[in-house]
């Protein structure tokens, strides 16, 4: 009974076998033809929509805007970032900028700046020892402050 069987499967499997190599010779050439050209609309690039300043958002969600502003400033001084930022509508007497001077009146490595805004802190920090501009979004410190140690006043 078991022979049989195996006789049976192995004729079915060479049938279809057969068959299918069958399918696949070219029993004629297939006539030529030339594609047919349609003429269809090219794609059009949707622009993003502008970043603004959403000042009911939280911080995280206003960020892009955020590094879009500082991103843009040419100049690393303190100054640069906060007149960019204020021009950008965020609130000047919520800001933070480090020194554009050391204490033995040489060039800062790098600026820190901050923006307090809706209970979180937009930081943001550039300069040559930083390798470039970088941001974050961070709670207040335990002073209320969002940058550590001594800052500049924004006097202005």
């Amino acid at each position: 009974m078991v022979r049989a069987v195996t006789t049976t499967l192995s004729v079915g499997v060479a049938l279809g076998l057969s068959l299918t190599l069958a399918a696949c010779t070219n029993s004629a050439p297939a006539p030529t033809e030339a594609p047919a050209v349609t003429e269809s609309a090219s794609p059009t690039a949707t622009a993003a929509p502008a970043l603004v300043l959403d000042p009911d958002a939280s911080a995280a969600a206003n960020l892009a805007y955020f590094d879009s502003v500082a991103s843009a400033v040419t100049a690393i001084d303190g100054r640069s970032y906060v007149d960019a930022l204020t021009a950008a509508g965020f609130d000047k007497t919520q800001m933070e900028v480090t020194f554009d001077r050391t204490e033995v009146d040489l060039a800062a490595d790098t600026i820190q700046f901050a923006v307090r805004f809706n209970g979180e802190c937009l930081l943001g920090q550039n300069g040559p020892a930083s390798g470039g501009y970088h941001s974050a979004v961070t709670a207040p410190l335990a002073s209320g402050t969002c940058l550590v140690g001594t800052t500049r006043s924004i006097d202005w």
